[in-house]
């Protein structure tokens, strides 16, 4: 997963850099060529819905937490903007959670004079069972 959002990120950089030289009215035409087939996609797909994978959700939710929530209501997704947040909000969380993970799961090892004793046990008294 990480790698993919690797990948995103830079693919989504060199179209950052496509964009640069482009003027504002070329960008609100590609803007609206987008949104088009969004609407035509939607269309197509009727009832059902649209799956992303990790690497996407943590893409756009990356991209998009920081607009405002007015802004956010009015950008055309395939998703609802809450939905968006709430794709963030799981980022941060896993994120914090795996800081805090142990580094080893699992039940602590025994110490080697306490697994000593209980073999010694074991073997002085076999009828313990």
């Amino acid at each position: 997963m990480l790698l993919r959002l690797a990948y995103l990120g830079v693919t989504n950089a060199f179209a950052v850099l496509r964009l640069l030289p482009m003027s504002n009215r070329d960008k609100n035409v590609e803007i609206l060529a987008l949104r088009h087939q969004i609407t035509v996609l939607e269309r197509q797909l009727g009832k059902e819905k649209v799956r992303f994978d990790a690497g996407d959700r943590a893409f756009l939710a990356a991209l998009l937490h920081q607009l405002p929530r007015d802004v956010l209501r009015r950008v055309r997704l395939l998703v609802r903007p809450d939905t968006v947040l709430r794709w963030h909000r799981d980022l941060l969380a896993r994120r914090h959670a795996a800081g805090s993970r142990p580094k080893r799961p699992g039940r602590p090892r025994t110490m080697r004079s306490v697994r000593a004793l209980v073999l010694r046990l074991a073997r002085e008294n076999p009828s313990w069972g």
